[in-house]
């Protein structure tokens, strides 16, 4: 078993990497090439701007390449608690701009001649328990009438052609896709230097401040002015950014991948071939991999930190949790194990714009392989003083209380949603 990401292992490495000291002055510095990253520098550059992607370890190196490989669309929330919390219009807004996120990700790869397996394969939401499946049902019922008219409901029978496990229904949102995270962000990085970004890897900031509108960051290579400057850290935001820091909550997702299926074994276990996730609160989400591999994953335990031993640890749960839902993988051979930080919010929604002299988009809360590039792409044409199309913009976003850093309340959160699961 391999402890590395599935998508690290089996993309290409980024050759196009700037050699030598940091320095020089820039019209805009991007701290993260992650996907927000590499989208809003690939945006910038290609109509002439100077522009810096300083990376603390290398191209993909976050949650752009430890995720599950779902472009799902669709919100964290149901759409009915998006409605009550945000109004009608604002949901209805952030939701279709999950939609137009997969749009731009499918044009972006088309221009660009990006080689990473994306398929428009549709998402099952799938109903754990019978009380679940009427929640699914409601929510539907307006989602469909009010904003997504490419969903369906399905049956347990329905489910029978498309996942090999019993579940008590489903909705399926078509728009939804997948592509192999590795070869995309690597794609995306060559793309960004292509048009002229100057990417560094192995350059940590390590610290910030701005004069009279100019900004320096000092780094572990050196130092370089920019007039604009983007966040695009999300979970691995360092204590430099105190302000982001004390907004987001690092939670540790884990992952599974199993040796390549035979064509039998598909079959067996997923005949539909779609992104996967069921409804419980500690839940699930899983899809075959390019290789036929069945990479399954979940938040197997409420960590901050992802390293070998804390992978390990959550691989043995996830391998539990994936047997009991497909009985028939019993004993597979796993062939990688590994673990990402996921950047959540308080109320899970994501954030982006200008706060205190900084860019940021960050918070994805889950959703951010699909989000990510979308929103780097509008923070980019901002800055370029292009028509605002944030979806985000003007919804608050206040600290959480007692958070400063690490998040210490994470196993209460975690046997908060454990009791959930157990009476709901």
């Amino acid at each position: 078993m391999k402890f590395v990401s599935y998508w690290h292992d089996t993309a290409p490495a980024f050759a196009g990497a700037a050699q030598g000291p940091v320095s020089g002055h820039y019209d805009v510095a991007v701290i993260g090439a992650g996907f927000t990253g590499l989208a809003a520098a690939r945006q910038l550059a290609k109509v002439g701007a100077k522009v810096v992607v300083l990376e603390a370890e290398r191209v993909g190196f976050g949650a752009s390449g430890r995720n599950g490989g779902h472009l799902n669309n669709g919100l964290a929330h149901s759409y009915l608690a998006a409605k009550a919390e945000l109004g009608k219009e604002r949901a209805i807004a952030l939701y279709h701009a999950l939609d137009a996120s997969i749009d731009t990700i499918e044009a972006l790869i088309a221009e660009e001649g990006i080689d990473c397996n994306f398929r428009r394969a549709g998402k099952l939401k799938l109903a754990s328990k019978p009380q679940h499946f009427d929640a699914l049902a409601r929510n539907f019922d307006a989602l469909n009438k009010e904003c997504d008219p490419d969903t369906a409901l399905l049956s347990p029978e329905d489910l029978k052609s498309e996942v090999g496990s019993p579940f008590h229904g489903a909705m399926l949102s078509k728009k939804s896709a997948m592509m192999h995270m590795g070869r995309y962000v690597v794609g995306l990085a060559k793309a960004a230097a292509r048009h002229g970004a100057t990417i560094f890897e192995g350059t940590t900031v390590t610290e910030h401040w701005e004069t009279n509108g100019l900004h320096t960051l000092k780094t572990s290579r050196g130092t370089i002015t920019a007039a604009n400057v983007i966040v695009a850290t999300g979970a691995y935001t360092t204590k430099n950014f105190t302000w982001f820091r004390r907004r987001i909550i690092a939670v540790g997702s884990f992952l599974i991948a199993t040796r390549p299926l035979t064509e039998s074994e598909v079959q067996a276990v997923m005949p539909g071939n779609r992104t996967c996730v069921n409804t419980m609160n500690i839940g699930n989400y899983w899809r075959l991999a390019p290789d036929n591999r069945l990479i399954f994953g979940g938040r197997a335990r409420f960590s901050a930190t992802s390293d070998q031993r804390s992978d390990s640890k959550s691989g043995e749960i996830l391998r539990e949790s994936m047997e009991r839902i497909f009985p028939q993988l019993k004993g597979i051979d796993i062939d990688y194990c590994w673990g990402g930080l996921v950047d959540m919010t308080a109320d899970r929604y994501p954030r982006a714009g200008f706060h205190d002299g900084l860019w940021y988009a960050m918070g994805y809360s889950g959703h951010g392989a699909q989000l990510s590039t979308h929103l780097g792409m509008m923070v980019a044409d901002a800055i370029l003083g292009r028509a605002d199309r944030n979806p985000l913009k003007g919804l608050e976003w206040p600290a959480v209380p007692g958070h400063f850093g690490k998040p210490w309340f994470l196993p209460l959160v975690g046997m908060y949603y454990k009791m959930l699961d157990r009476i709901r």
